[in-house]
């Protein structure tokens, strides 16, 4: 039996099934599927998070490369001493790994984008690939927290295009956990999936509030300035 998730779109009013790595079909008892978290609208949200993640990443790249070339560049979100990409890319944290952060970005994001793609094209995926999903997002959402705590706390300094993918994998992360649930790839009770058909969004909004208010709060004095 094929290991899949049915690739249909698929309304609130509709029964999702997916199948155990064991082939036995099982049949969600929860019935309500968003149509955010459907095939097609989910498959839309990753294109579109991916392809912003996508460009920003990509620009980063050609900053560093210029930084490279001639380190007294200006990159083009050098706002001032507090908004300054050119300030994070000289930081050892922009190359944790030993080469620049946003490589990962473009090579992690191109899969994204792949992946969501091939939902809109009315692709199926086994249990296990979307476990792998859910890791690889897991991960990246990992790191681009320690990254924002760099940057607000350690680094002292705000890069436009790192916060536009900060962004996205705030989307992304919440999303990708809610859908998995939903279709039991994360197995879950009801009222678990009751929680994130109702909250996903909200909690996307909550935690974007509260890295706006961490960057408010921790450079005030630029927003304010004293007299």
């Amino acid at each position: 039996m094929s290991h899949s998730v049915n690739a249909t779109p698929l309304s609130a009013a509709d029964t999702y099934q997916d199948h155990e790595d064991d082939g036995a079909g099982v049949r969600s008892s929860y019935n309500s599927l968003p149509a955010w978290a459907s095939d097609k609208g989910f498959g839309w949200i990753v294109t579109i998070t991916g392809i912003v993640s996508f460009i920003a990443s990509f620009i980063l790249v050609l900053e560093r490369f210029a930084l490279y070339k001639d380190p007294g560049h200006v990159t083009s979100c050098d706002i001032n001493p507090w908004v300054s990409c050119g300030t994070v890319m000289r930081s050892w944290q922009a190359a944790l790994f030993g080469f620049p952060n946003p490589i990962i970005g473009i090579i992690g994001f191109a899969v994204v984008i792949s992946i969501g793609m091939s939902l809109l094209s009315g692709a199926r995926f086994p249990r296990w690939y979307w476990i792998a999903f859910q890791t690889g997002i897991t991960l990246a959402f990992a790191f681009c927290v320690w990254l924002w705590s760099q940057a607000v706390y350690e680094i002292n300094a705000l890069c436009i295009y790192c916060m536009i993918v900060w962004a996205m994998m705030i989307i992304l992360f919440f999303t990708t956990m809610a859908r998995n649930v939903l279709t039991d790839v994360i197995p879950s009770g009801d009222g678990v999936k009751r929680f994130f058909t109702g909250w996903t969004w909200m909690l996307v909004a909550l935690l974007a509030i509260a890295v706006m208010a961490s960057i408010f709060f921790r450079f005030m004095n630029a927003f304010f300035p004293a007299s």
